[in-house]
């Protein structure tokens, strides 16, 4: 039998951390909203495994954070891309296009048989 979950879980980590470079490149964001986010993309299964990729991102130096008051309770923490993470998410996009052709190309072959 076919290990869908499993399949689908281990593609999701591989590539958690990319998407949520590549949403903090759209602007600061609430680290809830980036989970909900990644969440309604079906890449986040559980906002607790967030926290602990965004404090490695954090300490690549890939995203800084700022704290910010809140109407609504107390201050919250945004995360913010920096010049190092432009790069790595650019780079992992480069990265991305020819793995995705490959896997692709040999998903497409077929077999004389």
């Amino acid at each position: 039998m076919y290990p869908a979950d499993r399949v689908q879980t281990n593609l999701r980590k591989g590539v958690l951390e990319w998407c949520a470079l590549a949403v903090i490149r759209g602007g600061d964001v609430y680290g809830r909203d980036l989970a909900r986010t990644l969440t309604g993309l079906g890449l986040l299964a559980s906002e607790g495994a967030l926290y602990p990729l965004l404090s490695r991102l954090r300490e690549s130096g890939w995203v800084e954070t700022s704290w910010a008051e809140s109407a609504s309770g107390p201050p919250r923490r945004y995360y913010r891309i920096t010049p190092a993470g432009r790069d790595a998410v650019a780079g992992f996009e480069d990265s991305w296009r020819v793995l995705s052709a490959s896997v692709e190309s040999a998903l497409g072959r077929t077999t004389d048989g």
